[in-house]
């Protein structure tokens, strides 16, 4: 699994945590019983202060989406989030903004990133 935090999206480092794992486990890329890394290794790897990674997986424990057993790690639990249509909506919306907002950045307006889209949807079909 493969996590990555923004730090121009205006979301806190340990919300984005959280919202990759649970859409990892949604989509199946997460099984119940894989392991994570460690919160210091993750910490490590995305240049973060580990308590912030403390938080993400304390919420998601909270929540029973992980497990952490003393000694062993940090584990997948048998409890799949649910992603309702209305937090679905809202990672969309967050993903266009960080998309037109990285266009802007480098000159493109509105019509050339939907010219763009819809190319790619051409040759995807």
């Amino acid at each position: 699994m493969l996590i990555s935090i923004d730090s121009k999206s205006g979301v806190p480092f340990y919300r984005q945590i959280i919202e990759q794992v649970k859409f990892a486990i949604a989509r199946g890329d997460l099984e119940p019983g894989d392991r994570l890394p460690t919160v210091r290794q993750l910490a490590v790897d995305l240049s973060i202060n580990l308590n912030t990674v403390v938080r993400a997986y304390r919420e998601l424990e909270i929540e029973g989406v992980l497990e952490t057993q003393q000694g062993s790690g940090t584990f997948v639990g048998r409890k799949r989030p649910r992603i309702d249509d209305l937090e679905r909506q809202r990672m969309l919306d967050q993903i266009l903004t960080e998309l037109l907002a990285r266009a802007s950045d480098y000159g493109f307006n509105l019509d050339e990133v939907l010219q763009g889209l819809s190319q790619r949807k051409e040759k995807s079909s």
